[in-house]
């Protein structure tokens, strides 16, 4: 089975306007059996967007219209390819209350869910991971180093897996390596396989599913997919269930990374643990 677990929409507000049509009859054209629309939560009211356009995530009086399309869209192709409706959650630290009280209010109505780390706070400020390179550099001045930018985003990753967020908390973590975005400008010293390596033993003790991510294959100060094929391989060994995922904010960017993620893989369906 063909199945994409990580999939955005024209709910998108970074994104493009792509209909929900164009990326369903693409998935479907491409032999998918299954995807999973996992579109940007709304981020907690009391927390300020560090993103210059504020658009990082869904417009929270659109919420309820998202669930509701997507409710008519699997009955409409329920024939032809199993849709999943979804939403990548963003990881927080210090806003685990508000995460867990928006799940709670949505969890009933989604199918599948991811849960991911964007943003790190540094003196009491936040700063958003992956929204350019020009921002990760000033984030190297603030943090002190790229390595410590490193250190604060596995600390968070590990954070994100161990916190309790309630019975709807997503079962996959989405692209662990993410950090890794800009790392052909901004290159860390230290290695950080330990980090990496015990981030996958907490998913093992906690059930939860790798999102194994392609677009960062396509991202020109990466090159490589979220996580690389070490990381794949090591999780592999520890039966940690892989899902991929195209993290496709256009209909075009379906099975993006997908040669170099897919082949001798086994993968599992986003709606088992």
């Amino acid at each position: 089975m063909k199945i994409d677990g990580h999939i955005h929409s024209p709910f998108c507000p970074h994104g493009t306007n792509d209909e929900f049509k164009q990326y369903i009859e693409r998935a479907i054209e491409l032999g998918y059996s299954e995807i999973s629309f996992t579109e940007h939560a709304p981020l907690p009211l009391n927390f300020e967007d560090p993103t210059p356009d504020k658009d990082s995530g869904m417009d929270p009086t659109k919420l309820e219209k998202y669930i509701s399309y997507l409710q008519k869209l699997q009955k409409r192709y329920k024939s032809q390819i199993n849709i999943n409706i979804g939403l990548e959650i963003d990881f927080i630290k210090g806003y685990e209350e508000e995460t867990r009280k928006f799940l709670e209010e949505y969890g009933p109505y989604l199918d599948d869910s991811l849960l991911s780390v964007h943003f790190l706070e540094c003196q009491g400020n936040y700063y958003c991971l992956d929204f350019s390179a020009s921002m990760f550099k000033q984030m190297i001045q603030v943090f002190s180093s790229v390595d410590a930018i490193y250190e604060n985003y596995f600390d968070t990753l590990h954070k994100s897996i161990t916190t309790d967020l309630g019975q709807y908390k997503p079962n996959r973590i989405g692209h662990i390596t993410l950090v890794h975005k800009f790392q052909k400008l901004y290159p860390a010293k230290k290695d950080f396989r330990s980090s990496i390596l015990s981030i996958l033993n907490q998913m093992k003790e906690h059930r939860l599913q790798l999102d194994y991510n392609g677009a960062g294959v396509k991202k020109e100060f990466c090159g490589e997919p979220y996580p690389p094929q070490w990381v794949i391989k090591e999780a592999i060994k520890q039966k940690i269930p892989l899902v991929y995922g195209s993290d496709a904010h256009s209909a075009k960017d379906l099975e993006q990374g997908f040669d170099s993620l897919y082949a001798n893989h086994l993968f599992t369906s986003p709606t088992t643990s």
